[in-house]
């Protein structure tokens, strides 16, 4: 057994310096040093153990088992999913029938910021809502670069298009999950963080078009991102409100998009705003397809969503793992690690179990719709399999990125060095409202998910709150809502956006174009949050 020291060096904030640098290390290698990201993966997991062993005393057989449980996670399931949604992109690309999607979108709105809200937004939203776990980032991203758009550019809109839904994805996985950690009521969870994510789901599709085309071209299509800001909001309000987690994204997402497509037939912007590499001309060289090649062209997309959301249903995932989930307790880790007071009430022993849960896992669905849809587009068998090995071909080093992270992001929270950070946070008292939620974006950008930033941050959130009178609920909520801004700039979800754009190697360059959004937005709800706690009070459920 060995219990997580949170002040190793005597001080919490000279730990939580020392917890930072393989993070910093990180980022820094990305952003600045043009570093390629599976290197600089490589360079702060060594950092994170290093840290593990030698400053916060883990034993060295203990933390190589943690990064094994973090690399293996990154395979499956998000690689797993990640491989997958790219292949049926491929298949679409090789049977001509992403031409026909291509053409139909221009034909619906030939600007590329009503393509970018339709998309990035609205359809990105459903695919979180439905399979989470960096799914919407890759097929949006595809999607997009498939339209004609840049690289960086395609990546960027995808990452800061996928936030507001993110509390919610999954089938509301995130905050069933917080509700599980802290033993705070789920509707109640809920419903807190459905009075605050609204806002934001009003405010991202202004600020999506901001950062693609400056605020003239937002201004020119303000009525697209409010129709597609509010049908998404007041769907989202309604259902986390009234009704429980599972199906706010699926519900509001389902909204946004047909509202946005009735718009359209009514109301197109004066001009067409397209990139300055791009012809200015409306629909130059779109031909509009017959409804017969719209619906073949649309069909893997179209099976992919069924696929997903069949997936993702929790009597689906219970009959799959009942034929095939075999589970292991991971060596040297389960139930030896021990979290303490006061991230934890009492002395816990941290479980580590691997499930090999190939035939739930929503990649799996991913697989089923591709070779569905390559069934039904006539793609030999042969070819098939040619695709599918170009495509693990293409993003063989993505792969590696990705396990290398979920290693660093496993070994800091079993080593209790993300805690050091989060505990530094949740000192600052009377301003902790503020910082609330960018606790959960620091966990959502450590972790790269709003889940695994609840898990680790979430109980904390709870103790922190009752130490300063701060109602938990709006705490541990606010880590959920906080955590969704960071989605944008954690490793995995640039990983994913770099991979679905063919952008391999510059991971640096989508971090910077993202970045001051992310943490805009996050100190956004810090203000909001702010105000809840000390003058809004009657937004917090009773």
């Amino acid at each position: 057994m060995w219990t997580q020291n949170y002040a190793p060096f005597g001080n919490l904030f000279l730990s939580a310096l020392v917890a930072a640098i393989p993070v910093v290390v990180l980022l820094g290698a990305l952003a600045f040093f043009h570093v390629k990201a599976h290197i600089a993966a490589l360079l702060g997991l060594g950092l994170a153990l290093a840290i593990a062993i030698v400053g916060y005393g883990m034993p060295a057989s203990m933390a190589g088992a943690t990064a094994l449980y973090g690399a293996a996670f990154g395979l499956l399931p998000i690689g797993w999913i990640i491989l997958h949604a790219i292949f049926i992109y491929d298949i679409t690309v090789k049977t001509g029938k992403f031409e026909v999607v291509k053409n139909s979108i221009a034909n619906l709105a030939a600007d590329r910021r009503i393509q970018t809200l339709l998309i990035a937004f609205s359809f990105g939203a459903f695919i979180e809502g439905a399979a989470g776990f960096g799914t919407p980032v890759a097929i949006s991203a595809a999607m997009l670069i498939g339209l004609g758009f840049r690289p960086l550019a395609a990546a960027g809109l995808a990452l800061i298009g996928n936030t507001a839904p993110v509390a919610y994805g999954a089938l509301g996985t995130p905050i069933i999950t917080l509700a599980k950690v802290t033993g705070l009521s789920e509707m109640s969870l809920s419903a807190m963080a459905g009075r605050q994510l609204p806002f934001f789901s009003l405010i991202v599709p202004f600020w999506l078009i901001w950062a693609m085309a400056g605020f003239r071209g937002m201004i020119a299509v303000w009525p697209a991102c409010l129709v597609a800001g509010v049908t998404f909001a007041i769907p989202q309000f309604l259902m986390s409100n009234f009704h429980g987690p599972s199906l706010v994204d699926i519900v509001a997402a389902a909204s946004s998009i047909l509202c946005m497509v009735v718009l359209l037939k009514f109301w197109q912007p004066k001009e067409t705003w397209k990139f300055e590499h791009e012809e200015t001309t409306a629909q130059k060289g779109f031909v509009k397809p017959t409804p017969a090649e719209a619906f073949m062209g649309w069909m893997p997309w179209i099976v992919l969503s069924i696929c997903v959301f069949v997936w993702g249903l929790v009597p689906v995932k219970t009959w799959l793992n009942g034929i095939f989930n075999p589970t292991f307790a991971v060596p040297y880790l389960h139930n030896l690690v021990m979290k303490a007071p006061p991230v934890a009430k009492e002395l816990t022993p941290e479980a580590a179990k691997y499930s090999l849960n190939l035939l739930s896992a929503t990649g799996t669905g991913l697989l089923l719709a591709g070779v569905i849809s390559g069934l039904w587009l006539g793609l030999k068998p042969g070819e098939r399999v040619k695709t599918y090995f170009k495509t693990i071909h293409r993003i063989r080093y993505s792969l590696l990125t990705i396990a290398a992270m979920l290693a660093l992001g496993y070994t800091t929270r079993y080593s209790g060095s993300d805690s050091t950070m989060g505990l530094a946070f949740a000192s600052t008292g009377w301003l902790f409202p503020f910082f609330s939620p960018l606790l959960g974006w620091l966990g959502v950008a450590l972790t790269g998910s709003d889940t695994s930033s609840n898990v680790l941050f979430g109980n904390l959130q709870v103790v922190s709150a009752q130490q300063i009178g701060m109602n938990p609920i709006l705490a541990a909520a606010s880590n959920s809502s906080g955590g969704v801004m960071g989605k944008m700039i954690d490793a995995q979800s640039i990983v994913v956006a770099s991979v679905a754009t063919g952008q391999d190697g510059k991971e640096g360059e989508i971090l910077r174009y993202v970045f001051w959004h992310s943490l805009a937005l996050a100190c956004l709800v810090g203000l909001l949050v702010f105000a809840q706690a000390h003058w809004l009070g009657w937004m917090i459920p009773g």
